[in-house]
């Protein structure tokens, strides 16, 4: 699971990239109001693995999920929101961060 604020950059190149890699089911949501997905019980509940984007992200999912995130484990890609969907720099960076933490096929 990738999680941003909006749901229409990061999360949503992330989900494209990597789903379907080494039989990754993947999925992305947003953590704001007007996100495109928005991150809900059910997104936690599917989830191995919760890749945020950013810090805030992270606080913002302890906070409206606290016990629903026992035993995931929530990992911090530092991605700044700088970047358009599909951009090439993204997911080299993306792929980069999450292969440090899964292994994936570049």
């Amino acid at each position: 699971m990738f999680i941003c604020s909006q749901n229409k950059w990061r999360s949503l190149t992330a989900e494209k990239i990597f789903n379907g890699i080494n039989q990754y089911d993947v999925r992305s949501a947003g953590t704001e109001a007007n996100a495109r997905i928005k991150v809900t019980d059910g997104h936690i509940g599917w989830a191995d693995i919760v890749f945020v984007m950013e810090k805030k992200h992270s606080r913002r999912l302890k906070n409206k999920f606290g016990d629903l995130l026992n035993n995931k484990n929530i990992i911090c890609l530092d991605i700044p929101d700088d970047y358009q969907f599909m951009d090439e720099e993204l997911i080299e960076l993306l792929k980069c961060r999450v292969s440090e933490h899964i292994e994936i096929d570049n």
